[in-house]
């Protein structure tokens, strides 16, 4: 192994197989005419290296306030709407219901996620974010469903609808909306969780347009199939931005190359910028949870050059350029003989 990769690799590679490694579920079966060559972890201290999630405490925070704003305002609109008999009311309240339970499943997503790795789980619990993520898009597409249902429902036997209360709740829902997104628009906006969190109340907000909207054409006009018909127009809204975030989490949860990543781009541009580097292989690039990316590959290296200083310039640039802070960078030498095989002498 190269210098300064000694050092910090503390595990015996002569003793160390490395055909059955696997990181985060993904088996790398190389099916090259080496054994998984030199497996260099230059720079990555094993035993010091935490996986432990970095999660901000504010998206925390942030999340847990809106939980109890949403969920506070969501009983006074229960109430109102089957007071009222309108659907746009008892629709945002359900969609209020499902952003409830969504914070307070991405914020136990949060605290359980901030846990430190262990033997079973080497990553930690950081995909405990992205799976609730998930289950909000999944609440999304049930509710959908459901205000669907109730509106046809209502739209063939249209119900009594009480304008003036439904009008007065509805403008305080939006005020609670907006201070819920503004609550949530100061954690990590580019955090899947707090994406899908800001997709629901967002959903709210629609909503409490739409139960304005309706009680003050029922208010002038009396006509009551309006309520069902714009609840219908915020439920189609709300479908399209949940398959958005259910998309973006199942690519995650599918170990998907992360957006700012091409892998054919990513190989030439090391081989261009990294000296004494001569090729680059087996790519692959996947994201732990959602800004958390990570990587293993295999660099050959041009004759004579240092074995250690190619590798930390590898993961500088793959730090620099694509945010990746965790690679796995395997040498493989040209003469196909695996590095770890060699005598320690020979590679000093």
């Amino acid at each position: 192994m190269a210098d300064g990769g000694k050092a910090n690799h503390a595990h015996d590679h002569a003793g160390h197989d490395h055909s059955g490694h696997n990181h985060a579920g993904l088996d790398h079966a190389h099916h090259d005419d080496h054994s998984h060559d030199a497996h260099d972890h230059s720079g990555h201290d094993h035993a010091g290296h935490s996986h432990a999630p970095t999660v901000s405490a504010s998206n925390e925070r942030v999340v847990f306030i809106g939980f109890l704003l949403t969920a506070g305002f969501m009983v006074a609109e229960i109430v109102a709407g089957f007071l009222s008999g309108s659907l746009a009311l008892i629709a945002d309240a359900g969609h209020m219901f499902t952003d409830a339970a969504a914070l307070l499943l991405a914020w136990a997503a949060f605290r359980f996620g901030r846990r430190a790795s262990d033997g079973q789980r080497t990553f930690g619990y950081m995909r405990l974010e992205v799976v609730a993520g998930l289950v909000n898009a999944l609440l999304l597409f049930a509710l959908t469903g459901w205000i669907i249902y109730e509106a046809i429902q209502r739209f063939m036997t249209p119900h009594e609808v009480l304008a003036g209360p439904m009008f007065v709740v509805a403008v305080l829902g939006l005020f609670v909306n907006i201070v819920v997104f503004i609550v949530l628009s100061r954690g990590d906006k580019g955090h899947v969780n707090i994406r899908g969190a800001m997709v629901h109340v967002l959903g709210d907000l629609l909503g409490s347009v739409a139960a304005i909207s309706a009680a003050v054409v029922i208010w002038l006009t009396g006509w009551m199939p309006i309520d069902p018909i714009l609840s219908v127009v915020v439920s189609l809204l709300i479908l399209r931005s949940g398959w958005a975030l259910l998309r973006n989490s199942l690519h995650i949860l599918m170990e998907g190359t992360p957006g700012n990543v091409v892998i054919e781009d990513l190989s030439k541009a090391l081989v261009a910028k990294v000296p004494g580097l001569a090729a680059v292989r087996h790519v692959h690039v996947w994201s732990i949870t959602s800004g958390k990316p990570v990587a293993t590959l295999e660099i050959v290296l041009d004759t004579g050059a240092d074995a250690a200083a190619v590798t930390r310039a590898v993961k500088a640039a793959l730090a620099a350029d694509y945010g990746i802070t965790h690679a796995t960078v395997e040498i493989v030498w040209g003469d196909g003989v695996p590095a770890c095989a060699l005598a320690p002498e020979a590679v000093a």
